[in-house]
């Protein structure tokens, strides 16, 4: 067998976007009040109290003054980076940069602005067709996340969110119109994005607000429960209704290391693998419940109720691939005075090791590497790199030019992980960074934390042009992927 060198032949270089993040227009083309739209950005508050829980916590106070609030103002994730209007300027952008792959992901409330309607809206989907005609036209795959976190907020109002069963059938009678509709248009398809979301982030994940909660953590795992479902029977619908599809799966993934040589530190990590991790792959890739979650869901009081037939549709809708977003690696250990950082939503123990973001996020090549060796072993599917990225304050020059070189530095580094991973023998299929343009951060609702390789002129507040300028790492990444990975010099 010979050794492998390197990306292979017809590897997806690529760029991720979120609908909720990118392309504004919220209240126009027939579309329907969702619940990013509904976070408040709290423009008043710093950097540090946005790390804060209580900033990302939705309480029905704050959903009732969304609904209520007629225009923008403040509520960022309206305005996204105008790329409902400006969605031909940016393929082209991608185009010229060279992508392969665009992972981008559909407005549930764009297709069906209640959730529950009984006819689907024909602006939204005449709209999603023009973009994805316009991937194809630019000799660029499509990877699409059919649900990336929003749903009509009228499913939060008069369902309860996904603790509710009604939304398995709802969120089908969605997954239909997309596949009916662009099946001739998607290369790679995902049903939910980061599937444990439901547990770090819950309004966002599974769309619950804590103070309408008796038995909070019952109803996370019961929406958790009923989204696996809705992912599996997606999974059968969409083979179903196109033959050879792709439909994968996707989490958040935090790679632990053990905090010192202590047993319990051992224990800990494994602990932290199984609960932030394994559990949600291991259900929809294996289609099973795992026995290490029996006593998790006893220590918490949790019962998951499930129908009968309910393991039958977690084993027959298994996921043909994983995805998964990786920005940093935290530690494992009982030591509850070892100091804290942020990363990717979450707060997590900090490694003494490794450099951080003006954001407090530590990046750590390394742990790109094992966390694809450690997927590839334990589940032998083909993986992708659904987001990856630097968020970090960028400087537009009166030139037009943006001088970022503590990003492509980033990429590149996580590049070189990736080709050692393949050379370790993982099967990866493509990669796709975050964001490959400027957008409303989803962590912490600011434009000026920037992940794009393009940058998009506007403020936190929404004041600016919206015009478009390629950034320094634009022409690297342009030269990485015409190379196949090969030039990463600066």
């Amino acid at each position: 067998m010979a050794l492998r060198t390197g990306f292979p032949k017809g590897f997806l270089w690529g760029g991720a976007t979120a609908a909720s993040q990118v392309e504004g227009g919220w209240n126009e083309g027939g579309k329907g009040l969702d619940t990013a739209d509904c976070r408040p950005a709290a423009s008043h508050l710093t950097t540090e109290q946005r790390r804060e829980p209580a900033f990302k916590e939705m309480t029905s106070e704050k959903i009732a003054a969304a609904i209520q609030c007629p225009d923008a103002g403040e509520y960022p994730f309206r305005r996204g980076s105008d790329g409902y209007h400006r969605w031909e300027e940016d393929l082209d952008l991608y185009a010229e940069m060279g992508l392969k792959v665009y992972r981008m992901s559909v407005s549930w409330a764009r297709i069906f602005p209640n959730g529950d309607d009984v006819e689907p809206n024909q602006e939204g989907i005449d709209y999603y067709r023009r973009v994805l005609e316009g991937c194809r036209a630019r000799g660029m795959k499509v990877f699409l996340t059919m649900l990336h976190y929003s749903i009509p907020i009228n499913l939060v109002e008069k369902y309860g969110g996904w603790k509710n069963r009604e939304l398995i059938d709802l969120y089908l009678r969605y997954a239909r119109v997309l596949f009916e509709n662009y099946g001739d248009l998607v290369d790679y398809w995902l049903p939910f994005n980061e599937m444990n979301a439901g547990r770090f982030l819950p309004f966002n994940g599974t769309a619950l607000i804590r103070d309408r909660e008796e038995h909070f953590d019952q109803s996370v795992y019961q929406g958790l429960h009923h989204q696996f479902l809705a992912s599996a029977l997606a999974v059968k619908l969409g083979h179903r209704l196109i033959p050879g599809s792709q439909i994968g799966c996707m989490i958040a993934r935090f790679c632990h290391y053990v905090g010192s040589c202590r047993p319990e530190d051992q224990l800990q990590m494994l602990r932290d693998e199984q609960y932030t991790n394994w559990f949600y792959t291991d259900v929809m890739v294996r289609g099973i419940y795992p026995e290490y979650m029996e006593r998790y869901f006893d220590l918490k009081n949790i019962e998951v109720k499930m129908q009968p037939g309910d393991q039958q549709i977690l084993q027959k809708g298994t996921a043909d691939f994983i995805s998964f977003s990786y920005y940093f690696t935290q530690i494992s250990t009982v030591d509850t005075a070892w100091e804290k950082t942020d990363g990717n939503l979450v707060t997590g123990s900090k490694n003494p090791y490794l450099t951080a973001s003006e954001w407090g996020w530590q990046y750590d090549p390394m742990g790109l590497r094992i966390t694809l060796n450690q997927l590839w072993d334990r589940y032998r599917k083909p993986l992708f790199v659904a987001e990856n990225g630097l968020g970090a304050t960028d400087v537009l020059e009166p030139d037009g030019t943006v001088h970022d070189a503590y990003r492509i530095a980033y990429l590149r580094h996580h590049v070189e992980a990736m080709r050692e991973a393949i050379i370790d023998g993982v099967n990866l299929l493509g990669y796709t960074w975050w964001g490959v343009i400027d957008l409303v951060s989803n962590a912490t609702m600011q434009m000026s934390k920037r992940y794009g390789f393009i940058y998009v002129d506007a403020d936190d507040g929404g004041n600016g042009t919206f015009d478009r300028f390629k950034k320094d790492s634009f022409y690297w990444y342009q030269k990485c992927i015409a190379t196949n990975g090969e030039d990463l010099g600066e």
